[in-house]
């Protein structure tokens, strides 16, 4: 699914600002912006791996600066490239496996996302993508490349002050659970909800071990209103698939559950659960707020341009 930048900005917007420093003073300063995960959040790397699940064609960027297919599933920017410019950094976080830049560019933000992928080691297997677990191994090797390209000191500095991002879990379901059989044979959708929270922990906790303390965990969107599912709706008139809708509702709140948990357990920690479920549907249900919102964030741009001349 291609989103559009106007939705993929107001997904920054419910990331909770006490993740990142934010209360009624000036923002904490944020030295990088790390990303994990699936589509949703991929900047490219699956354009450098065996799979089908590319966008480096058209219509795919169509809006992005130079107007080219970066990789990522967007017209134009994604959500991390958004909150990485909102913080003063870059206008776009690049992709690690991209072989036009390197650990120089990668000091103040880095994307190891692909997309396809899942908790679910079964998930990336669907469509041949990078697994969860080799983009923890990739975020290892670039820890090793930045401290040896600015230092133990600064290094430290940068994984213990980053914002890191997680966006992953919608694959588990409609690529895997309601679509191969493998793992609908095992669980019942309640015990692999939980199967995957398991991972998720496992997957904050590693981070954590490796210096990770602001963490942002994203919930899932209600996969039932997606487009694909909703095409493949059409004996209901093609509505949201509400049973899809339930059970997103159902693993956000075991989400939620979990970073209450583990803010207790981690020293330290700043996770926090950013929701995309209500603003995506609000924006279903009412798509006249996404031209609103394009109006306001124009005429905000207008201001401030004006005053930048």
């Amino acid at each position: 699914m291609a989103h559009s930048n106007t939705f993929l900005f107001l997904l920054f917007l419910q990331i909770p600002l006490s993740c990142i420093g934010i209360r009624d003073g000036p923002p904490t300063k944020v030295p990088a912006v790390i990303v994990f995960g699936d589509s949703s959040v991929d900047a490219g790397n699956n354009n450098h791996i065996t799979t089908i699940l590319k966008s480096n064609f058209e219509p795919y960027g169509r809006d992005f600066w130079d107007a080219r297919p970066t990789g990522r599933f967007s017209n134009g920017r994604i959500a991390p490239d958004f909150i990485s410019e909102a913080f003063g950094i870059k206008p776009a976080v690049p992709a690690y496996l991209d072989p036009t830049y390197s650990i120089k560019d990668f000091v103040d933000g880095v994307c190891f996302a692909s997309a396809g992928t899942g908790y679910d080691n079964a998930t990336s297997n669907v469509l041949n993508v990078i697994p969860l677990w080799q983009e923890l191994v990739h975020f290892k090797e670039y820890q090793t490349k930045l401290r040896s390209y600015v230092g133990d000191q600064e290094a430290t500095y940068i994984l213990t002050e980053a914002l890191y991002l997680i966006s992953v879990g919608t694959n588990d379901f409609l690529e895997n659970y309601y679509t191969v059989p493998g793992r609908r044979s095992q669980f019942t959708i309640n015990g692999y909800q939980d199967f995957l929270v398991g991972i998720a922990e496992s997957f904050v906790k590693a981070i954590y071990d490796l210096g990770g303390r602001k963490i942002s965990l994203g919930g899932i969107p209600p996969m039932g209103c997606l487009p694909l599912e909703r095409t493949m709706n059409f004996m209901h008139g093609s509505d949201c698939r509400e049973d899809y809708n339930v059970v997103a509702r159902d693993f956000n709140g075991k989400l939620q559950a979990l970073v209450a948990r583990l803010n207790q357990e981690l020293l330290g920690i700043r996770l926090v659960y950013s929701d995309i479920y209500d603003t995506l549907l609000e924006l279903v249900q009412m798509p006249y707020l996404i031209r609103e919102c394009s109006g306001r964030m124009l005429r905000d741009r207008d201001v401030r341009d004006g005053l930048l001349v």
